[in-house]
């Protein structure tokens, strides 16, 4: 219910009274499904001042630097909890009692195994294409290999493909990898903790007994937990208007995935990678933030600021100390990429340039730094995005089921021809 509203002057119209509801907590908002009735729409291009739905996932407050979920701050969450742990908070809205927490453990250890089908079906990509065109193919084709789980109102198949889905992406994720560079495919194990079991499909080999370092898996799995959910952002938000349609939760995720791909979203950490590549060695570092304080040169300094907050991204605080056990665990302070992002990152921390302008470093900087640290290629960066940006689709997905939201059909402001009769082809000009 609602105990606000809004009144809107039109000229030549009656005026319109229009509701403004109150969450818990953030702003309030204008319901102007009214506006339909008098012919009229509102205009928001990248729906930057618009609500398309109710949800009670996620919270971000982006000039306070504010990131919850179910109103736990992500900082305890990447501190106290774990990737798992985090899942089952997406998807039920509370932390599990340890006996849930165990049971979904295991479900999650026992679905990690995709169908032996599916390594044959790696087989129709060239071993050079991208990982991210990889996952896209395979994680919509899994709907053609789970058809006992595909009606999206019956909530037990719901909770078989979030399962499935949060099981098999580091399988399918680390097989991607191992195709696009000819190795073997390296079975999951059930011994193995979530993050330990990505990273020893990623780097084991048949040939050798692969040691997960445990300061890399905690750094693994911080990565997925402060990539688990972002709120209505692009890839989340094409996920629910694929998902509107009533497809299966499948092909809902693999168009999130794609939607991710973009270097605008989930490629903003590779890009951090392609920049200091660019600059390519400490004695030009001062070259380089001239030219990004510079505003009519294009060079831009990525991994600093974030279009959300606009305070410290709240997910960057522990990405730091992260990133500083993981250089300090491999001895990589002397690797010449790696020296010349922490001395950027010294200069946006001091400079009163990017202090007063905010642009202070964000969790793709340091996750880029973390990724490059452990010898995972760039192009497999926005895939690791993915693999832990899947709970948050699942969650949004299933909300948006639950919830029974109607089909997604934004409107748009014409400015084409008018209407007029066709010419025959003699007679054009």
């Amino acid at each position: 219910m609602f105990d606000k509203k809004a009144t809107l002057a039109i000229p030549g119209k009656d005026a319109i009274d229009l509701p403004i509801y109150s969450g818990t907590i953030g702003p309030d908002v204008v319901d102007v499904g009214a506006l339909t009735g008098q012919g009229m729409f509102t205009y928001d291009p990248g729906f930057v001042s618009t609500a398309a739905c109710e949800s009670k996932i996620t919270y971000i407050d982006g000039g306070k630097g504010v990131l919850l979920h179910g109103g736990y701050p992500i900082e305890q969450l990447a501190n106290e909890s774990d990737f798992l742990e985090t899942c089952w908070l997406l998807w039920h809205g509370e932390l599990p009692t340890a006996d849930e927490k165990k049971d979904f453990v295991e479900k999650i250890t026992m679905h990690t195994m995709v169908h032996d089908q599916m390594n044959s079906f790696f087989q129709g990509f060239r071993r050079d294409a991208h990982p991210m065109a990889i996952l896209c193919g395979v994680v919509g084709a899994l709907s053609a290999f789970y058809h006992d789980s595909l009606d999206i109102n019956n909530e037990k198949h719901r909770n078989i493909s979030a399962i499935r889905l949060i099981a098999k992406m580091p399988t399918l994720a680390a097989m991607a990898y191992k195709f696009s560079i000819g190795q073997p495919f390296i079975y999951p194990r059930n011994d193995l903790s979530y993050a330990e079991n990505f990273l020893n499909m990623m780097f084991g080999t048949p040939c050798d007994d692969y040691k997960v370092s445990p300061t890399l898996a905690k750094a693994m799995d911080k990565i997925f937990i402060l990539h688990a959910d972002h709120e209505q952002n692009a890839s989340t938000s094409t996920v629910r208007l694929a998902g509107s349609t009533g497809t299966n939760p499948f092909a809902a995720i693999a168009a999130g995935i794609s939607a991710l791909w973009g270097p605008s979203h989930g490629g903003a950490n590779e890009a951090v990678l392609d920049m200091l590549n660019e600059i390519g060695d400490e004695s030009r570092i001062d070259e380089y933030v001239a030219k990004a304080k510079d505003k009519n040169d294009p060079f831009r300094l990525m991994g600093f600021g974030h279009r959300v907050y606009k305070n410290f991204d709240p997910r960057a605080k522990v990405m730091k100390q992260t990133a500083d056990e993981v250089l300090g665990e491999l001895g990589l302070d002397n690797d010449p990429l790696l020296k010349i992002a922490k001395r950027l990152e010294q200069i946006a921390l001091e400079d009163d340039y990017f202090i007063s302008k905010k642009l202070y470093p964000n969790v793709d900087f340091y996750s880029g730094i973390i990724l490059k640290a452990m010898g995972i290629p760039t192009s497999m960066f926005t895939v690791i995005f993915a693999l832990g940006r899947t709970p948050g689709w699942i969650a949004h997905w299933n909300e948006m089921i639950v919830d029974k939201s109607r089909i997604g059909r934004p409107r748009q402001l014409y400015t084409g021809p008018t209407q007029r009769d066709f010419v025959q082809i003699d007679k054009r000009k």
